[in-house]
């Protein structure tokens, strides 16, 4: 898994390479999870390049949503392919998300 990252005005775009499970999970959380209590509450996160998301990927988004809620912020996903969408599907997560096709529209509309 690689993680980069970049900021379009004051949303902080992550984006994910690989895969977020068991083994790269603790990786992300400790990434996003830090950069929420800094204080970035604007959150895109970029699935583009997402191979595959565990349950274990699914807690750790989880908690960085929870987190960014109680912080009066705002995080949103952009580029999942056909299969981790379904997993969010099946999961209710797309109810907690909200969801771009691509991040050029996700920065469009929370512009």
């Amino acid at each position: 898994m690689h993680i980069g990252e970049s900021t379009h005005n004051t949303i902080l775009v992550v984006t994910i390479e690989g895969r977020l499970d068991s083994t790269t999970s603790p990786e992300f959380e400790k990434h996003i999870l830090g950069r929420i209590e800094a204080g970035q509450t604007d959150i895109l996160v970029d699935f583009t390049a997402l191979d595959f998301i565990s349950s274990a990927g699914l807690r750790v988004m989880l908690m960085a949503a929870k987190r960014v809620k109680a912080a009066k912020g705002r995080m949103a996903l952009c580029g999942l392919n056909d299969n981790i969408a379904k997993v969010f599907e099946i999961s209710g997560f797309l109810s907690i998300f909200t969801v771009y096709p691509d991040k050029q529209s996700a920065l469009a509309a929370t512009a």
